[in-house]
């Protein structure tokens, strides 16, 4: 019975797996699609076969607790071109990963937050100790939507983790991730540093 339990675990395993890189290589996908459909883009169609990623790794798909933060105060974000975005503080964001404990923040930006549809938007900006080396030394992001907060958790995917505009080419003003938003950790999931120079 035993040996039977231990099988159909392994089979469950190996299915969620396959499934989860499925998803995976579906969300890539529709993310290099994004860049077709948005007239700043700053790649081009024949770009799109020099990006690159991590291999999908469920490990780095973990569930977070959550602390929203009340009467946070709005502060400026730097960005890597001009003055700055403002963004005010959401949640604290409290994990395990790869056996070592993870604090991130979310942000909101207050002017998206004025626009219907994006009223809901949440955005963590990190780095982490690829930066520079296998991924964009600016860092990367995630993207949520309040609704992903549900029961006090949230569902962290690093396997999303994506570049900005700024690690594709220049005049983009991207959000530089803040100090507090930092892992002494090697991240080895989502999006690596971009193939080729992008020449048009």
């Amino acid at each position: 019975m035993r040996c039977l339990l231990i099988i159909l675990c392994l089979a469950s395993f190996q299915s969620f797996s396959q499934d989860y890189k499925t998803q995976i290589e579906l969300h890539r996908k529709a993310y290099a699609n994004d860049f077709l459909q948005d007239k700043r883009s700053p790649l081009k169609e024949n770009d799109l076969k020099f990006l690159r990623f991590y291999d999908a790794d469920s490990t780095y798909r973990i569930t977070a607790k959550v602390q929203i933060l009340a009467d946070a105060k709005p502060f400026i974000m730097p960005v890597f071109s001009g003055t700055g975005t403002e963004y005010v503080p959401y949640a604290v964001l409290y994990f395990t990963i790869k056996d070592r404990p993870g604090v991130l923040r979310l942000y909101r930006n207050t002017n998206l937050a004025k626009t219907p549809q994006y009223s809901d938007y949440l955005f963590l900006p990190f780095t982490d100790s690829t930066n520079g080396a296998d991924t964009y030394a600016g860092g990367r992001y995630l993207d949520f939507r309040e609704g992903d907060l549900k029961d006090g958790t949230v569902v962290l995917d690093f396997n999303k983790a994506y570049n900005p505009y700024c690690a594709f080419g220049g005049g983009y003003t991207c959000p530089k991730p803040p100090e507090e938003n930092h892992f002494k950790i090697a991240i080895e999931a989502g999006e690596k540093n971009f193939a080729s120079e992008v020449k048009h």
